[in-house]
């Protein structure tokens, strides 16, 4: 299923919102509405949380099935939001990379992250998220959570990847990968939607054209 809505009045619904194959994340002072929304598109009930006080839970947070990497600065109460929804979890503890949801993109069969995370970190993520966890780019952009958008069944990135990019990050994630946009010509896709093996929620200045394309990468034409 598809929603189109603005969380907080911002079309960048990736931002805010963190899905994964089993859960749904969002952040207080979301409407009531924009919150039955993306339990309509996302098919999980909705798990309300911060982190460091932020409503940036999108940024903030990268998650699968197996486990959540959140921003270092989350306190043991936020954390516990992640642990008593049954996810591992750690901090990322990289001051400068430290905004997770901006810096990972993963499923539940793979992960790429910032090539410069520490190889600390992308040891802990292995064992947290349960997946093996590759350092890339795409579309030159080293914040591949918001260059890229991932489920199960597929990956969108930005319009400006590779051909080997592409190649790269459908064997790392064990998907197919395609490009495309998102609110009207963006490219930032994983900071425009959310999405999950049920649907997608996306900014309200997506097109139609827009979310045929999302539609073909995250592999709902099956």
């Amino acid at each position: 299923m598809f929603k189109r809505l603005d969380p907080f009045g911002n079309p960048n619904v990736g931002v805010y919102v963190r899905a994964t194959s089993r859960h749904l994340f969002v952040p207080p002072g979301i409407t009531p509405l924009n919150v039955k929304d993306l339990e309509d598109a996302l098919g999980h009930p909705s798990i309300e949380c911060t982190v460091g006080g932020s409503p940036l839970i999108g940024s903030l947070v990268a998650a699968n099935k197996n486990g959540a990497v959140v921003a270092d600065f989350a306190t043991d109460d936020e954390m516990a939001v992640f642990s008593k929804a049954g996810l591992a979890v750690m901090r990322l503890e990289q001051s400068r990379l430290n905004a997770a949801g901006n810096n990972v993109l993963c499923n539940d069969h793979g992960a790429v992250v910032h090539p410069d995370l520490p190889a600390k970190s992308v040891k802990a993520m292995v064992e947290v998220l349960g997946v093996e966890v590759e350092r890339a780019s795409i579309a030159g952009l080293s914040t591949v959570g918001t260059a890229a958008a991932a489920t199960n069944r597929g990956v969108l990135t930005h319009p400006l990847a590779s051909e080997a990019e592409l190649a790269f990050v459908k064997k790392a994630l064990h998907a197919p990968a395609r490009i495309g946009t998102v609110n009207h010509g963006h490219g930032l896709v994983g900071a425009g939607l959310a999405a999950n093996q049920n649907g997608v929620a996306v900014g309200s200045r997506t097109t139609g054209i827009e979310l045929g394309r999302i539609d073909e990468a995250l592999g709902f034409l099956d």
